[in-house]
C-alpha cells in the first residue's frame, strides 16, 4: 500500500498581527505571517542568520472556532507553535498574470512562552478550537508554591521504579 503525508510543523513568532475576515459563505478565515530563524557559524567563524517567513492561514469551519481564538489570543511577536499541512495555490491576478502562493492551513496551534493573562500559560488548541489539556511533565524539582503545577507528591509511587535495569 502506498502512503504520503503531508506535515508541516514550525515554531516561530508572528511578524505581524492575525488578519480575519469572513468569507461569503460566512466561514471565519484568520491569516497571518511566521517568522522562523536559524543562525550558524560560517567558515571564517562569523555567525549567520536566516529568517524564513511562513503565511499561515487558519479556518473556522463545521462548528470549529480555531479563527476566533487567533482572532482574540494571539498578536505580533507572540511565539506559537502551529501544525498542519503545506499547499499550493495558483491564480490569475487582474492583469492576467500568473500568481503562485505557499500556505500553511493550520489544523493545530499552541500559544508558547507565557501569556499576558494572570495565569502566565499558553494556549493548546486544535482545529475544533478546544482546548488541550496534556498531563503535567515531570521535573526534577519541585516547583514553586501556588504555581499550579503538579509536585511529585501528587504522584505517589512515581518514583517507585528509581531502580531498574535502565542503560543511562
Amino acid at each position: 500500500m502506498s502512503r504520503s503525508v503531508n506535515k508541516v510543523i514550525l515554531i516561530g513568532n508572528l511578524g505581524n498581527d492575525p488578519e480575519v475576515r469572513s468569507t461569503t459563505g460566512g466561514s471565519r478565515v484568520a491569516s497571518f505571517s511566521l517568522a522562523t530563524s536559524r543562525t550558524w557559524n560560517s567558515a571564517s567563524g562569523e555567525k549567520q542568520e536566516k529568517t524564513e517567513w511562513h503565511r499561515c492561514v487558519v479556518w473556522n469551519t463545521k462548528g470549529t472556532s480555531l479563527a476566533d481564538i487567533v482572532e482574540k489570543y494571539c498578536k505580533k511577536g507572540d511565539k506559537i507553535y502551529v501544525e498542519g499541512r503545506i499547499e499550493y495555490r495558483q491564480w490569475q491576478d487582474k492583469e492576467n498574470q500568473t500568481r503562485y502562493s505557499t500556505e500553511i492551513n493550520v489544523r493545530e496551534l499552541t500559544m508558547l512562552g507565557g501569556g499576558r493573562n494572570a495565569s502566565g500559560g499558553g494556549g493548546d488548541f486544535d482545529a475544533d478550537g478546544a482546548s488541550r489539556n496534556r498531563a503535567p511533565a515531570a521535573a526534577g524539582a519541585k516547583g514553586s508554591s501556588g504555581s499550579g503545577g503538579a509536585e511529585f507528591e501528587d504522584f505517589p509511587g512515581a518514583l517507585e521504579d528509581a531502580d531498574d535495569d535502565l542503560p543511562f
